[in-house]
């Protein structure tokens, strides 16, 4: 049976689009082919953008390809079709729980993922650091 899980952040263009890249490869790279990775933001502002240019340049430093991802607004329909919903803050946890669910909304990580959008290239790259180590705990969890 296939698992869907949605990554949450808040214009869909930074964190969630790695949360999911990242991901995606490492449920890849554990075997683990039975769960779908989406990505969206609580804000619909750039839907239909590619990834920030400084994320798509991170994830392509340590092999990652982001480059088919295109921006989307999280809808709350979607909650009937998903497994697991990971918000990458606190604000996004709470715009989530307002939704009537009983998907599973969870944070990311244990600490909220700061958004880089307006640093530099070095908070996309510590971004990415925690995001890959948030990430190896999800493949645990997803594992059959």
């Amino acid at each position: 049976m296939t698992r869907y899980v949605e990554v949450v952040c808040t214009g869909n263009i930074c964190r969630s689009p790695i949360g999911e890249v990242v991901l995606r490869a490492k449920l890849a790279e554990a075997g683990i082919d039975d769960v779908v990775v989406t990505s969206s933001g609580t804000g619909g502002w750039h839907a239909g953008d590619p990834m920030d240019p400084r994320a798509a340049a991170a994830l392509a430093r340590r092999g990652y390809d982001g480059s088919a991802h295109r921006a989307r607004q999280f809808l709350s329909s979607w909650l009937g079709e998903r497994d697991l919903v990971l918000a990458m803050d606190q604000g996004h946890l709470a715009s989530l729980h307002r939704h009537q669910s009983v998907v599973p909304i969870e944070l990311y990580d244990a600490e909220d993922v700061p958004d880089p959008y307006y640093g530099d290239d070095s908070g996309f790259d510590a971004v990415l650091d925690q995001i890959e180590k948030a990430a190896d705990s999800w493949v645990t969890r997803l594992r059959p």
